[in-house]
């Protein structure tokens, strides 16, 4: 048995450094989506919309391409209906996803024809053999011609791996998601901040995402700052307008459903039946408009490169030094004037 200390969100802060930035105006927070296969994209806000029924359909799609970011059309549907979203998509680059097994082949294909030039093979454990041979095939279709982001990892290894298995963009967490139950249900798993710092080590032509785990610009910004060249989020678009689930009256207020695609309503609903159940569904008051939220993150992220004097990612990720914080520590960084009353 092997054990090491791994570390979380809350861990940790950046320490303030010097800055010359007059203007965050300055701050480029943009990014190179790219990887050894395939030609960079480049994402004026590393911020991409997570694949799930719950979140990413055309409407979230188009929004996030506007605001400088990517959305990914989820893959929970019939490769009609999920080909008929990717045609939807009317601003920039169009991107959707795909399994590793089944008709994930002939989806490909389909979403392809339709534009799409990013292709995302979501499934919860990412090394794993059918990953390989998924993104084999998909290779030997489509060479250089598509974008593989694929995931989920934990580990160095699994982005090695994957990298050299042909993909261009790697997801890293595995069990961090707000409604992801994966660690309770398995045991396994891996503390989101130490997944990034760890992965990002790897030596490979790859971008580094970090999935799950993420619940404020500031997060993102350490995120980043610890090695990840974007970030992918669910929750924190979650019941915005532009997500493709309806609104639900309860006593005058109005909800949408967010939930996680390994939970048993959603397996039921798109394939009809549950097996493992590693995640939640629940409902969340209505946030409004998603450019709304985009705008906040940005704002955060600009702010964050300027506390460590950095005017992009490179900078960033160079100046920045991160200092532990004890559970008091994270108690004295919430807003805590309302535990007074």
């Amino acid at each position: 048995m092997r054990t090491k200390v791994s570390l979380c969100y809350d861990d940790v802060l950046l320490i303030p450094q010097y800055s010359d930035i007059r203007s965050r105006k300055e701050i480029d927070v943009g990014v190179a989506l790219g990887g050894r296969y395939s030609r960079p994209v480049h994402l004026k806000l590393p911020v991409i919309s997570s694949p799930m029924d719950t979140i990413t359909g055309p409407d979230m799609a188009n929004v996030m391409n506007r605001s400088g970011g990517l959305g990914i059309i989820h893959r929970y549907c019939t490769v009609t209906e999920q080909a008929k979203m990717v045609r939807e998509i009317d601003v920039g680059m169009k991107a959707a996803a795909i399994g590793v097994t089944g008709d994930f082949h002939d989806r490909a294909r389909a979403l392809v024809a339709m534009g799409a030039g990013i292709l995302c093979i979501d499934v919860a454990h990412g090394h794993h053999v059918l990953m390989e041979s998924a993104i084999g095939e998909l290779r030997e279709t489509f060479g250089d011609t598509v974008h593989i982001m694929a995931g989920n990892v934990a580990t160095l290894e699994g982005v090695n791996a994957l990298s050299d298995w042909g993909a261009d963009s790697v997801r890293c967490n595995i069990g961090g998601g707000s409604i992801c139950s994966t660690r309770i249900q398995t045991g396994h798993g891996h503390p989101g901040l130490q997944t990034v710092i760890d992965c990002s080590k790897t030596d490979r032509n790859v971008t580094i995402i970090a999935d799950g785990g993420i619940r404020s610009s500031g997060d993102m910004v350490k995120a980043l700052a610890a090695g990840a060249d974007c970030v992918m989020v669910g929750s924190l678009l979650s019941s915005t307008t532009e997500v493709p689930v309806p609104i639900i009256h309860i006593d005058g207020e109005e909800y949408k459903t967010y939930r996680g695609m390994a939970s048993e309503e959603a397996q039921k609903d798109w394939r009809g039946s549950a097996s493992s159940l590693e995640g939640i569904s629940t409902m969340l008051p209505c946030k409004g408009p998603v450019r709304i939220v985009l705008h906040e993150i940005e704002r955060g992220l600009r702010s964050g490169f300027s506390y460590s004097g950095a005017r992009t990612l490179i900078e960033l990720q160079s100046k920045s030094v991160f200092t532990r914080q004890t559970a008091a520590g994270i108690s004295e960084s919430k807003t805590h004037i309302l535990e007074k009353r």
